[in-house]
């Protein structure tokens, strides 16, 4: 069994791991049309049935970035909403216990993906390969976030 001192150091590495993850996945998201170029011009690393999906990908944002520039805003959004969902996960850093619930509101969250992935993605015309891709945020996302609840609970249950 870890000591106080061990499983607050274990819930922290998970919780800063899932805050660069937040962070990285929003700050990709302003240069979207540099990151879709460089893939469109590199297809031939992805399986056959993506690589017109990239490209047209490509293509839909260049043309619409070059004719209303102001629909990039949007994705400065996507950024900055990752960036401010990131921000709140630095309270369960201070104090785990009392912020647990940021730890459960994230977990609501990267399950929320898979509804939205599912209703919306036919909706706007995604490739269900895509919609899995997108799953993973949630998936990958759940992982960590499970593990610092448990040690949150674990923590929780040595304090009383």
């Amino acid at each position: 069994m870890k000591t106080k001192p061990e499983l607050r150091k274990k819930i922290k590495t998970w919780i800063i791991v899932f805050i660069i993850g937040l962070v990285l996945s929003g700050v990709t998201a302003f240069p979207i049309e540099t990151e879709l170029a460089f893939f469109a011009n590199h297809s031939a690393i992805f399986p056959a049935f993506m690589q017109s999906w990239i490209t047209n990908v490509y293509l839909a944002v260049k043309t619409t970035n070059q004719n209303y520039p102001y629909l990039a805003y949007g994705t400065d959004w996507l950024a900055f909403g990752h960036l401010v969902i990131a921000m709140a996960f630095v309270g369960p850093l201070k104090d785990p216990v009392k912020n647990i619930w940021i730890i459960e509101f994230g977990m609501i969250a990267c399950v929320m993906v898979f509804p939205l992935a599912f209703i919306a993605g036919p909706i706007r015309g995604i490739p269900v390969y895509w919609r899995f891709v997108d799953c993973c945020f949630g998936i990958f996302g759940i992982m960590p976030l499970y593990i610092v609840y448990r040690d949150i609970k674990k923590l929780e249950a040595m304090h009383g």
